[in-house]
């Protein structure tokens, strides 16, 4: 899986080191990943939502 990643920004830090963030953003279906359990509740709901959302932030310095 191949996620798209928004660039945040470039800067560079106290010790003279460039550092780049990244975040991303992305909602999957579990079921199109063969994840298929879920259990029914009291109130007829469902456990576990179809749609799975994944964040995340990244943060790289570049190498000397």
């Amino acid at each position: 899986m191949t996620l798209p990643l928004d660039h945040t920004g470039t800067a560079v830090d106290a010790q003279g080191l460039t550092r780049v963030g990244f975040e991303n953003r992305t909602v999957i279906n579990r079921k199109d990943y063969g994840i298929t359990y879920n259990a029914v509740l009291e109130t007829g709901g469902v456990m576990i939502s179809e749609n799975i959302t994944l964040e995340s932030d990244l943060s790289a310095v570049k190498a000397a």
